[in-house]
């Protein structure tokens, strides 16, 4: 019996020493063999998920007669696609690096609970969004820049793309659980999985079917109900060292509310640029017309070649960086932010030398309209003049993130977007009158030199800060 008894605690004390080590190469792994294995899984996911929306685009664009009219119709739905994801990103962007920290310190207990409660809030955001999206799309998309000429096109695909709400929240909320314990790879096979579904179906219900636009929204919510079946079976299984468990399910305040604070930055980040389109689409419509909003919808789509991959290799180095600091271990903490910047720039630049030198290559992807590719070609270089800087900022915001320091993170997203760049939308064209929508999309690179500048100087000040306040805790 005692030979019995032993053997059971020495097979416990064996698996709790292999979870260990499993969750150890976090700190362990050399930082660029890491970085690459967590990064370069998590930016293919990033620009796998830009598919859904730009696939749709790049085929309804295609469409014979109508395309550019009904590019423009789902433009103008962006703000609230835009609003769906800000809200998956306040959940599981606020609670996937509290739950690598607490992986860090070794309390996986608090970071299982982090997870069920994250995944309750997702369902009742789900619930809230689904119904507000179904009794008010139309009244949105007036307000957000849609004329007499292209409501029709996104009244049709937001009744459809609505009914999909619950499984974007949960793909994207959930998601950022898997990678923040540094299955990049399985974070990135679930956006795959979805994509490829949409990339398939999207012509099929488009042309085949002759759905139009309805087609587009159907193909991509089924392929994220696709994706989101393979993240909450991941997630509820045997490989995932966080497991959604029963008894985790119960809101918390305790352990919900600072998830919350934390994810407000990128909530504000993203939801911001919902606000934004709705200022960019109203001022285009009124300086414009039609043909300057739909160059916004390329515009937005280009800028998303930029942006999200930079945010998956933050979220690669996001487990890095917390769990290190979650550990104690400041040097690397250092040494993973200054790769994480070295990166991020280098894609800035090279990205925005692509755009200023091939403009018409990425306009073309998206319309075969003769008139509107020749304005955008123009209004692209324009718009994304300083994408080269965008490295440090982005490097910044999401190293504060990942220390899980909300005020700073908030700081920064809410300069960028609220203080500096929607003024500027409509001070730009008062400055520059005499071509006031060239003017509005001026707004963009202004306010994104100011946001730089700001950031990269709070930033300076605040990481040692930051380091030093937590080293001087752990002695004392």
């Amino acid at each position: 019996m005692k030979q019995t008894e032993t053997k059971q605690t020495m097979n416990m004390s064996e698996g709790r020493r292999e979870e260990n080590q499993d969750k150890e190469f976090l700190r362990t792994e050399p930082l660029g063999k890491l970085l690459a294995r967590l990064a370069l899984p998590t930016v293919a996911a990033q620009l796998i998920n830009m598919l859904y929306n730009i696939v749709d685009r790049i085929y309804i664009g295609h469409i014979p007669e109508v395309g550019a009219a009904a590019l423009t119709g789902v433009g103008v739905c962006m703000p609230l696609i835009m609003i769906v994801s800000a809200f998956a990103a306040l959940v599981g962007y606020g609670g996937a690096p509290r739950a690598s920290i607490f992986m860090g310190k070794k309390d996986k207990e608090a970071a299982e609970k982090t997870l069920g409660n994250c995944f309750t809030l997702q369902l009742i955001i789900s619930v809230i969004l689904t119904a507000v999206l179904l009794l008010f799309n139309r009244d949105f998309l007036m307000a957000f820049g849609a004329s007499e000429n292209t409501i029709a096109y996104g009244v049709s695909y937001m009744n459809i793309y609505a009914l999909g709400t619950v499984f974007v929240e949960l793909t994207l909320g959930m998601n950022a659980f898997i990678t923040a314990q540094g299955f990049a790879r399985t974070g990135m096979l679930s956006v795959l999985i979805g994509a490829v579904a949409n990339i398939i179906l999207d012509p099929v219900f488009i042309f085949a079917f002759d759905m139009g636009v309805r087609g587009a929204a159907l193909a991509t919510i089924i392929s994220q109900a696709l994706s989101c079946i393979w993240v909450i079976s991941f997630l509820g299984g045997k490989k995932t060292f966080l497991r959604i468990q029963k008894k985790n399910l119960g809101l918390t305040p305790s352990i919900i509310l600072p998830c919350m604070a934390l994810g407000v930055a990128t909530f504000i980040m993203q939801a911001s640029e919902s606000v934004i389109s709705v200022c960019f689409n109203s001022s285009l419509q009124r300086y414009g017309g039609d043909i300057a909003v739909g160059a916004m919808t390329i515009l937005t789509s280009v800028m998303q070649f930029a942006m999200l991959p930079l945010q998956g290799l933050g979220q690669g180095a996001q487990p890095i960086i917390s769990y290190s600091y979650g550990a104690g271990d400041y040097p690397r903490v250092r040494a993973a932010f200054k790769l994480l910047l070295k990166v991020s720039l280098a894609y800035s630049i090279f990205l925005w030398a692509m755009v200023m030198l091939f403009p018409g290559g990425f306009v073309s992807l998206f319309t075969s309209d003769a008139s509107l590719m020749v304005y955008t070609r123009t209004a692209l270089r324009i718009y994304m003049g300083v994408m080269f800087l965008f490295g440090i900022q982005m490097a910044c915001q999401m190293t504060f993130n990942a220390l899980g320091k909300a005020r700073e993170s908030i700081a920064v997203a809410v300069t960028r977007k609220f203080i500096l760049l929607i003024p500027l939308i409509y001070i730009m064209p008062q400055v520059l009158q005499s071509d006031k929508t060239m003017a509005v999309y001026l707004a963009e690179p202004a306010a994104d030199t100011l946001a730089v500048t700001f950031t990269a100087i709070l930033f300076a000040v605040q990481f040692k800060k930051i380091l030093a306040e937590e080293k001087k805790t752990r002695i004392s």
